[in-house]
């Protein structure tokens, strides 16, 4: 997200359990860079919210009273919106980790790894990071192992990425942060930028986590290589 640091970000919280979501203001509201523009605790209220403003962030729990706050998530992306997603859960197996990062989701902490850092890990999320608990790393990188090479259907090609896109590619997927990756392959933050637009584009695809999901999946590129 552009000049994240130089203003005051939105955060829109998603959390049913009050104790937590007080918890969970507190935290957000204690950094001066972040503000809490809503705290609910329904899809429907979640819904209601982005109507009204288009946050910076969103803080979403999964298990919700009305439904699954990946509805929110895909919402976000269904609006076109740029809100950046974080999921605070307590669901830890690979079947709600890779839905909700499949529905768009770029960081995943478990509430019970939740600490007063939570406010440090949005800001590694809206500065082009992915904040993932140790747990759920594990699971990713248990499932992506051996990439699952897929067959195209007839007459249709993969997506044809370049070498440089490739390595862009790879250093998002290690989970380094738009100007880490500017450092390690010394080229400009620009640069990196529009490899990143290009890269989604080829993928048809609208955050990093689906842009590497679909790589992996496809092949494209393999973060255990280099």
């Amino acid at each position: 997200m552009d000049n994240a640091s130089a203003r005051i970000l939105s955060v829109l919280l998603v959390e049913d359990d009050t104790n937590t979501r007080a918890v969970l203001c507190d935290a957000v509201s204690d950094h001066p860079g972040l503000r809490v523009s809503a705290a609910v605790g329904t899809v429907r209220e979640g819904c209601a919210e982005l109507d009204r403003e288009q946050p910076d962030v969103l803080l979403v729990d999964l298990g919700l009273p009305d439904g699954d706050g990946t509805t929110l998530i895909r919402e976000i992306y269904r609006r076109g919106y740029s809100t950046d997603v974080m999921v605070i859960t307590v669901f830890g197996d690979e079947r709600h980790v890779v839905h909700a990062i499949e529905a768009g989701a770029t960081g995943y902490i478990l509430k019970d790894a939740m600490t007063d850092s939570i406010s440090a890990s949005i800001m590694q999320l809206v500065q082009g990071g992915s904040p993932i608990s140790a747990p759920i790393a594990r699971h990713l990188l248990k499932r992506f192992r051996t990439p699952l090479k897929l067959t195209p259907p007839d007459g249709i090609d993969l997506p044809q990425l370049t070498s440089r896109e490739k390595e862009v590619l790879s250093q998002l997927a290690r989970g380094f942060s738009f100007p880490e990756i500017s450092e390690l392959l010394s080229i400009s933050p620009h640069t990196v930028s529009s490899h990143v637009k290009h890269i989604y584009r080829k993928l048809a695809v609208r955050s990093r986590s689906e842009a590497v999901f679909e790589a992996l999946q496809l092949g494209l590129i393999d973060i255990n290589g280099q």
